[in-house]
């Protein structure tokens, strides 16, 4: 089955006073990239206990999804990979929240997922995921695409979803 960036599996209710900001990466003020940045490390370094090398290179020609709460904390957020960067196609990578079952995830997800099919002409999207988020992914269309594999120590699937208009 195919989704649609507008289809009714991703109709989450916003998060009352959450504001979405998209732009490349190379328009980031300092202050946004250092909060980025430092989300990244509090959940996958800090809060699951894993040294890996997140600063690998693929941010710069990206563009960055960042999700702020009501008192302009940035609570999630996500980058977007044009294709041939990670896979051949478009990709969603570092989906990251602060808290989890807000809702502030999802909303990172429908902007990521629209800046891929507006700015890359997605019609596919490929991603690599926790093997414990699979199910909040498939609420986007994403079906899991390999077999599981470790990735820094953490189970991870290969997970694609199609978008047609």
């Amino acid at each position: 089955m195919s989704a649609n960036p507008g289809s009714p599996m991703m109709t989450d209710v916003m998060p009352d006073g959450c504001r979405v900001t998209s732009k490349p990466f190379e328009e980031l003020t300092v202050t946004e990239l250092y909060e980025m940045l430092r989300l990244r490390s509090e959940v996958f370094v800090v809060e699951q206990e894993c040294a890996y090398q997140d600063i690998d290179g693929k941010d710069p020609g990206s563009w960055q999804v960042m999700v702020f709460d009501d008192s302009g904390e940035l609570v999630a957020g996500l980058r977007v990979l044009r294709p041939g960067v990670s896979f051949p196609e478009a990709s969603l990578g570092r989906v990251v929240t602060r808290f989890r079952s807000k809702g502030y995830g999802a909303v990172a997800m429908r902007e990521g997922i629209r800046i891929a099919c507006e700015q890359y002409g997605a019609e596919t999207l490929r991603i690599e995921a926790q093997c414990h988020a699979i199910g909040f992914y498939e609420r986007f269309g994403f079906r899991v695409d390999s077999t599981e594999f470790l990735e820094d120590g953490i189970p991870h699937v290969e997970m694609v979803a199609r978008f047609t208009e």
